[in-house]
């Protein structure tokens, strides 16, 4: 039988990742495997003890500080969910290709890789974004200004960049 503690700790860990968006597949996916659904979730109903060190590599993986997670103090301060990066790929295939070739090839790669062919949209992390900076020299403000003076990317992509 978890103890209250347990069970409020399990509850702000919860809280904060649905704060995220994350499913607790989508943790694991996440982590790439680094924390298992089945673990985060027992965690979670707290039918299993987390260690300290534990807490805070999760606390580390969410962005959190580790006070956020235990139970005692204030709620856990809202999230504001990270805007997403949705590329269009209508527009992409409208724009020459000296210009946007390397995204177009980074959008094809991505979307073999999800056998997520619909066409129109492709959201892409901001870890992609960080990629694609690299792929052309720029910062990733830099290229989101770019990409949304093409019309790729909306204007919104620009506060998923200040969140870096």
């Amino acid at each position: 039988m978890p103890s209250d503690y347990a069970k409020s700790l399990g509850a702000r860990l919860r809280a904060i990742r649905t704060q995220q968006g994350l499913s607790l597949h989508g943790v694991e996916e996440k982590s790439r495997g680094r924390w298992k659904a089945v673990v985060v979730g027992s965690y979670e109903r707290g039918d299993r003890a987390v260690t300290v060190q534990k807490l805070a590599e999760l606390a580390d993986f969410y962005g959190v500080p580790v006070s956020e997670l235990l139970p005692g103090g204030a709620a856990p301060s809202p999230l504001l969910p990270t805007p997403k990066l949705v590329i269009d790929l209508e527009r992409l295939s409208q724009l020459p290709k000296d210009k946007a070739g390397p995204l177009a090839r980074y959008a094809a790669t991505i979307q073999s890789q999800r056998g997520d062919y619909n066409g129109k949209v492709l959201s892409i992390r901001q870890e992609d974004l960080r990629s694609l900076a690299v792929i052309y020299d720029k910062s990733p403000s830099e290229l989101t200004e770019e990409f949304i003076s093409w019309g790729v990317l909306d204007a919104e992509a620009r506060r998923a960049v200040e969140s870096f």
